[in-house]
């Protein structure tokens, strides 16, 4: 398969889509000992790869924290897979369904089964992460899987499409080519369902091609992700983790904080005590191997146009250097930025900012604060911090978002056994854990009817006892 498709890209895709989807309907469902031994390749897969990938990585970035890849990348995905495999058993158990007393004596199962075959286009930031983790997904619930990697990250897709060949059958998952022609006819295969991760506007493209062939879709966008600073937070504390979830992977992740509402009067203060600790983790040199580097030039020139905004729109600017300064720009390394006084007119409020770049706007009270948040978008993810349990169920419940972290930032994400999803703008579907499994699966419906049951009094020729029937379902509705 590797060798045709070196050849023609777009004729050696569908070629290996039609192949899969073959293969996907003679053998419909793998059993258990088939799933866990596919899992158990992936795991391999990274395992015996690992500083292939951190170095891979760190190349397509200019450089990748190896810390970040591996607390981000690897340990998220042994830990996807060790909960797949310990549960697997279980979710593929047909299941109990109560059967209403009219149709008794019956019963009722639905019975998970795979969908075919399922399509992965995969993300520059994360990009071992977010390829694989709806990948162990789609495996354990016995589908066959075709990625396409992001053509912002060459040396690491070029590494996955090898040691994922070494270990799988090109019918079972294939990494394709990253070509402009490939990505263009990806989203036009007729997958059984189809995960894209990445921004809105791709997201609104990739739904409009899949809905073309019916294909459902789960889609993991972005947008500007609030954290709100109650007025019993502890600022210290918040600033310290806000400060730590910004900056991961250099602000370029999809549930990063992207804006910070504080109270008015804390304003300034919060501020410098973000910047202490933005300091105190990354300090001020750009060499710093702890901080990531931005993906590309563009990026960059992006960031830097949205401060540049802010700055002509009044807002202060607190960084520990010039974007421009030569040593950090050799780099590639975006200084850590503070945006203080932004305004909902400024650039860097209308877009996701996918940056170490954090607006910082001042709110009169959490009614005002909850208001801006309603105004737009829904976020994929809500940060809020404080003591006040009711101020905290208020923002919960009159805010809606793909997920929160209560008192810290990220972390929802990283539970297993919650999905990961968007709402609205910021995405549809969800994965992880058991969510992946039934997100991968049909949970098919099963009617066993008992050769003692009384449906047979429904059929014609219609008379009395029809009415008698009619009259005990009634009683009994």
């Amino acid at each position: 398969m590797d060798k045709s498709l070196t050849g023609d890209p777009v004729g050696a895709l569908e070629e290996a889509f039609h192949a899969m989807v073959a293969r996907s309907r003679d053998e419909p469902a793998p059993g258990l000992a088939e799933r866990l031994d596919r899992l158990a390749r992936l795991r391999s897969v990274v395992a015996d790869n690992e500083e292939r990938f951190r170095q891979a990585i760190s190349a397509d970035f200019g450089h990748r924290s190896a810390v970040e890849t591996t607390i981000a990348e690897t340990m998220l995905l042994f830990s996807e897979i060790r909960h797949a495999t310990k549960h697997l058993k279980s979710w593929m158990a047909p299941q109990r369904v109560a059967t209403a007393l009219q149709f008794l004596p019956a019963r009722n199962r639905l019975m998970p089964q795979p969908l075919g075959v399922v399509g992965i286009i995969a993300p520059w930031n994360y990009p071992l992460q977010l390829t694989l983790a709806p990948a162990i997904g789609a495996l354990a619930a016995g589908n066959r899987v075709l990625i396409k990697p992001s053509e912002l990250t060459p040396h690491f897709a070029a590494l996955l499409k090898e040691t994922i060949a070494t270990r799988f059958d090109a019918t079972e998952l294939l990494v394709t080519g990253i070509e402009d022609e490939i990505a263009q006819g990806f989203a036009r295969l007729p997958f059984d369902h189809l995960v894209f991760t990445g921004s809105t506007r791709v997201g609104r493209l990739i739904a409009e091609a899949a809905g073309r062939n019916l294909t459902p879709v789960t889609l993991e966008l972005g947008g500007k992700s609030p954290a709100i600073i109650d007025a019993s937070a502890d600022l210290d504390e918040a600033a310290e983790r806000i400060a730590y979830g910004k900056l991961l992977n250099a602000g370029q992740t999809c549930i990063a904080p992207d804006y910070v509402l504080v109270p008015e009067p804390s304003l300034q203060a919060f501020a410098e005590k973000v910047r202490a600790q933005m300091r105190r983790m990354f300090g001020t040199d750009p060499s710093n191997k702890d901080y990531t580097s931005i993906i590309s030039d563009r990026h960059y020139a992006r960031l830097e146009s949205l401060v540049a905004d802010a700055a002509q729109r009044g807002a202060t600017i607190l960084q520990p250097a010039k974007a421009d300064d030569p040593n950090w720009k050799a780099h590639r390394k975006f200084p850590p930025t503070l945006v203080v006084g932004a305004t909902a007119a400024m650039a860097v409020m209308q877009e996701e900012i996918f940056g170490p770049v954090l607006p910082l706007l001042g709110t009169h009270d959490r009614t005002d604060a909850i208001a801006f948040i309603n105004h737009r978008d829904r976020p994929l993810a809500l940060y809020w911090f404080g003591k006040d349990g009711a101020a905290r169920d208020e923002v919960l419940a009159r805010t809606v978002s793909g997920g929160v972290t209560i008192n810290d930032c990220l972390f929802h994400f990283t539970q297993i056994n919650q999905p990961m999803g968007g709402v609205g703008a910021s995405g549809t579907g969800a994965y992880h854990g058991e969510w992946g499994f039934r997100t991968f699966s049909k949970l098919k419906p099963v009617f066993y009817r008992s050769k003692f049951n009384r449906l047979a009094d429904l059929y014609p020729p219609y008379g009395g006892k029809v009415a008698r029937l009619e009259k005990l379902m009634r009683f009994m509705s």
